[in-house]
């Protein structure tokens, strides 16, 4: 029998065939799971429906999650049709990227709060939705995306490093709070991938790079693995599993410093450009003023 077999499952995120959700998605069709994805918007919708048809689903909804009414309009229509919901995946975060480069104290208050709504509060938002159907299914299974950068510094991750260790809070807290209700809540911190989302982070390139070189397994994590650990989150091969920050990133989180066996890599033009500017207005903040 098929992990998910007979599973009803809530997909949010995929944005084209290279999204981490996609790897996600396509995995959970292959273990037998009845799928309803959702897109943003009209461009949105012209992605998604032509992937979602690769997988013979037909369950498509919109919802924008910055909008109260929309995930409210989605979780009515999945009572309306399954009447319950047993899996939810969770892969939605936005940055302005011009803010992903440059100096993080220079982070707008208008960024700062799209962020963390975006990228952890709609989890709150939708887990307090999915709850009545989960517990009508007799319990389920929410996952969501979060990456290293919540817990070290990474450059040009910047607010949506602090977006998600948010988000880690909140699996930590909504774990504990829908465990009475026997569901569980996880997150997969994966390694980099070259995904749509990623392109946005300076310097995306050498992060992979670098990763790749001193990371134990000495390679990048895939999609498809993205979606096999997730399928383990979402099964009762997980059963007794909550609250937990799983690392799928090769092993990168145990290393402590650059492995001194492999190549050094340059420092891309537009990093050494952004050091000496940042380094040249420090220098003239520090001149006296003439009067």
């Amino acid at each position: 029998m098929k992990l998910l077999e007979g599973k009803k499952c809530l997909v949010l995120g995929v944005l084209n065939d290279k999204s981490i959700a996609w790897g996600i998605v396509q995995e959970m069709a292959n273990q037998g799971a009845e799928l309803c994805m959702t897109y943003l918007g009209e461009a949105g919708q012209k992605r998604v429906i032509p992937l979602a048809e690769k997988l013979g689903c037909k369950y498509t909804l919109p919802c924008d999650v910055s909008n109260e009414e929309d995930m409210d309009k989605l979780f009515a229509d999945i009572e309306a049709k399954w009447g319950k919901l047993d899996c939810m995946v969770h892969s939605l975060a936005f940055s302005d990227k011009n803010e992903l480069k440059g100096r993080f104290s220079n982070t707008s208050m208008k960024n700062f709060e799209m962020a963390m709504n975006i990228s952890c509060y709609s989890l709150i938002g939708l887990s307090r939705r999915a709850r009545p159907l989960m517990v009508k299914a007799g319990g389920g299974s929410i996952i969501t995306m979060t990456y290293y950068g919540s817990e070290k510094v990474i450059p040009h991750y910047n607010v949506m490093g602090v977006a998600k260790a948010a988000l880690e809070a909140t699996v930590r807290y909504l774990a504990v709070d829908l465990g009475q209700d026997n569901i569980r809540v996880n997150a997969i911190s994966s390694g980099p991938v070259k995904t749509m989302a990623a392109a946005g982070i300076g310097d995306f390139n050498y992060m992979l790079k670098y990763n790749e070189l001193n990371c134990p397994l000495k390679r990048n994590v895939t999609i498809e693995e993205n979606g096999k650990t997730a399928i383990y989150l979402l099964s009762d091969m997980s059963s007794s599993v909550t609250g937990e920050i799983l690392h799928m990133d090769g092993g990168y989180h145990v290393v402590g410093m650059k492995d001194p066996t492999t190549e050094n890599i340059e420092i891309p033009k537009e990093t050494v450009e952004n050091i000496e500017a940042s380094k040249e207005i420090s220098e003239n903040t520090k001149k006296p003023k003439k009067i």
